[in-house]
């Protein structure tokens, strides 16, 4: 009898040892953070941050599952950061419970994307300005990234089901469309692009106090990058030669933009500095003035009278466009034949 026992433990162990499917740490905690709709948020129900280094106890768990549907957005890299790391965990894992997530995820930014291409900050929340189309931090450039990965197979996502690299396909052909509509007219010539827009008119649009209507540099060169991993075009090519016109010819030569501390708080600080090259984060959409939006909603076309807050809390300037203009554009026009 104890003999038979064993056996059936030993049977019990092997068995489960064979069915048990290997698990990542980090994927494993995005799993639980899912919610029913599929995508991911940036903040819990008590606004805290979704915090991957943080350990999961009892507490943390019932606010993981408090939160609801309305939080699901593609802000700050959400949604679409945790379906690129199920995909890398299922590459080295193989559990299909991190594709099947993944693919849900993805089924998610299909079911979020406007008929015009679009894709807004939040999905299903429409409050405030969260139902515009955003290309805020990247938020609808990072969600056609994964789309286009499905769509190639590219990146680890060749394991993505058939019929959804199929809808990501279209989905990603609507949402170059939708670049191509929102790229500034200034006079009849298209420059760059704004930060957000009215999900109807796909007229630029204000959001935050601090965010006013305007062209936005930063957002505007991965929408370029994102093109030129495109098929090319006559459209396409004429909006990316267009863009970096652009930039050439809206750079701030002679200054810099660093961060230093200062009794222990962050400062940016704008001096000037020999043979640096900046932009400005935002631009006047009619003629591309540097501006610079405050906490009461006023726009300041003078940074020094941004208040402190806003001045220290916020980037205003960046160098992102150099690389492009410099290194990648002259690449892309080489491989594809195309004279400048």
């Amino acid at each position: 009898m104890m003999r038979f026992k064993i056996s059936i433990t030993l049977f019990s162990l092997i068995s489960s040892g064979l069915s048990a499917q290997a698990k990542d740490t980090l994927a494993e905690k995005m799993l639980l953070y899912q919610l029913p709709n599929g995508g991911w948020g940036k903040q819990l129900e008590d606004k805290s941050t979704v915090n991957y280094d943080l350990l999961i106890d009892k507490n943390l768990l019932k606010k993981i599952k408090a939160t609801g549907d309305d939080h699901a957005t593609i802000d700050n890299n959400a949604t679409s950061r945790e379906i690129n790391g199920l995909i890398k965990a299922y590459q080295t894992t193989k559990n299909p419970q991190y594709l099947k997530a993944a693919e849900k995820g993805i089924q998610y930014l299909l079911s979020m994307q406007y008929n015009n291409g679009g894709f807004p900050q939040y999905y299903p929340n429409t409050g405030l300005y969260r139902k515009q189309v955003t290309y805020n931090d990247n938020a609808m450039i990072n969600a056609l990234a994964v789309l286009y990965n499905a769509a190639e197979s590219k990146n680890d996502f060749d394991a993505v089901a058939p019929q959804l690299k199929e809808k990501a396909k279209t989905a990603v052909q609507k949402g170059i469309q939708c670049i191509l509509k929102t790229q500034v007219l200034q006079k009849g010539n298209p420059s760059i692009w704004a930060d957000q827009y009215n999900e109807i008119t796909l007229q630029p649009d204000k959001a935050r106090a601090f965010e006013p209507v305007s062209l936005a540099t930063g957002e505007s060169v991965n929408i370029v990058r994102f093109l030129m991993i495109q098929p090319v075009t006559s459209e396409i090519e004429k909006a990316v030669k267009a863009a970096v016109k652009w930039f050439k010819e809206n750079r701030i030569e002679g200054y810099s933009y660093n961060i230093s501390k200062e009794n222990g708080k962050a400062v940016r600080i704008l001096a000037p500095e020999k043979n640096s090259v900046i932009w400005a984060r935002f631009y006047d959409v009619n003629n591309n003035r540097p501006l610079f939006g405050d906490r009461d909603g006023s726009v300041k076309y003078n940074y020094n009278e941004v208040s402190e807050e806003r001045r220290n809390g916020y980037s205003w300037f960046g160098d992102g466009p150099e690389k492009l203009i410099t290194k990648e554009y002259p690449k892309w026009l080489q491989k594809n034949g195309i004279s400048e």
